[in-house]
């Protein structure tokens, strides 16, 4: 299967790191050294997964018609409506129907999650066109006065059109996808939560899921690749969870690569949850050329994880 084409939304607020020192006390330079963030987008009072989800597609439509697409995909785990969730939002802006509309949640690797439930209708035959979409609104749930995990949290959305045929030679391939859960590790069920009655997005166990981040992200790239017969001198880019600088940096130092072949925007944007990604693959569509290996490596509460393999041939 293929992208064809992407386009992600952005809020317009901006909220720098001088916002949180008088409510938790935390300086700019101290969450840079930490982060490596320095500013985030915030939705207003009248936007929300749902909202930005439909903002995404419109900018997608701007690119390619959408009126073929057979399925739609949403991920997200902070939902403005837990029944009418962003693929149905999604589906009733489109005015699409009988088709199959699915909203899921696998945290922050909802991302591969996601494509590959697509990757698995394509297979059957069911359908030759999908639209997935990532929709994070963070601010909804977040606690700010929380000095552990207050201050890292953005929201954004990014709406991806993937096909069972090749629709241009600019379509990313999508060479293989690898997902995976480690709720049974180290603190897998206690390391992020998000429990709205009791005080919304936690990260208690910040040390533990910094490690297995860092180990995760780095074993799934090497293995995806190994998998393919390809190695880490072919991957031209690594699209890694937006989560912190420093985890994206650690994941290339282990696996010996430049920096500037992680594709980031967690400095400018927060961490957009299982947008993120998403975002930073859409970000830089315009700059990938032929024979170019991408490599997206997700790490989400709950510890699933993951990896998919891209190429333009």
């Amino acid at each position: 299967m293929f992208i064809h084409k992407t386009a992600h939304y952005l809020p317009s607020r901006r909220i720098d790191n001088a916002h949180f020192e008088a409510i938790n006390g935390l300086t700019s330079d101290w969450i840079i050294e930490r982060t490596g963030m320095y500013e985030r987008r915030r939705s207003t009072e009248d936007e929300n997964t749902n909202t930005m989800a439909i903002e995404a597609t419109k900018l997608l439509q701007e690119k390619v018609d959408l009126s073929e697409v057979d399925m739609i995909v949403a991920g997200s785990y902070t939902f403005f409506d837990m029944i009418v969730t962003p693929a149905h939002a999604v589906q009733r802006y489109l005015q699409l129907a009988n088709i199959p509309v699915i909203g899921i949640t696998t945290a922050c690797s909802s991302f591969l999650n996601a494509a590959e439930i697509v990757q698995g209708y394509f297979a059957i035959g069911k359908v030759s066109k999908a639209l997935v979409i990532l929709s994070e609104q963070n601010s909804l749930y977040h606690n700010e006065a929380d000095p552990k995990a207050g201050h890292l949290w953005g929201d954004g959305a990014v709406a991806l059109l993937f096909t069972k045929e090749r629709q241009s030679d600019k379509d990313l391939t999508v060479v293989d996808i690898t997902t995976s859960g480690a709720a049974h590790v180290s603190k897998g069920t206690e390391g992020v939560m998000l429990r709205p009655r009791h005080g919304g997005i936690g990260m208690p166990h910040g040390k533990d899921v910094f490690i297995n981040a860092c180990n995760y992200m780095s074993t799934q790239t090497k293995s995806i690749l190994e998998r393919n017969d390809k190695s880490l001198d072919d991957l031209t880019y690594l699209v890694p969870h937006q989560a912190n600088l420093r985890i994206s940096k650690n994941v290339m130092q282990t696996l010996g690569l430049p920096e500037d072949k992680a594709l980031s925007n967690v400095q400018y944007l927060g961490n957009t949850g299982s947008a993120g990604s998403g975002i930073a693959l859409s970000e830089h569509w315009e700059e990938y050329k032929q024979g170019d290996v991408l490599v997206v490596v997700v790490f989400g509460g709950g510890y699933s994880y993951g990896a998919m393999l891209l190429t333009l041939d």
